[in-house]
């Protein structure tokens, strides 16, 4: 255990930094899900899917913005939606 005060204050702050970061990536992780299934559900349609792609897209956005996913990590994530966006865009249109 630490003995001076600015080690016991940089633990504090580390995991204040840890819960936040934590918090946001589950909100990101969870508008992606949300994402997903609606490109999946047979019975959303097209504009509700790309309303929800257009939030998980920002969520990404926002926490990497904030440091809690690399700007990489974010950038893959948001390609890989738009790929399964288009897929389902063109499966909706070819029925």
């Amino acid at each position: 255990m630490p003995k001076k005060r600015v080690d016991l204050k940089r633990i504090r702050k580390q995991e204040e930094r840890r819960l936040r970061n934590r918090s946001n990536r589950s909100r990101a992780r969870t508008f992606v899900k949300r994402a997903l299934t609606a490109m999946e559900s047979p019975e959303v349609d097209l504009e509700e899917a790309r309303a929800e792609l257009q939030m998980a897209i920002s969520v990404l956005d926002r926490t990497a913005r904030k440091g809690a996913i690399h700007r990489n990590a974010a950038a893959r994530r948001k390609s890989r939606l738009m790929l399964r966006f288009n897929n389902f865009v063109a499966e909706a249109a070819a029925s």
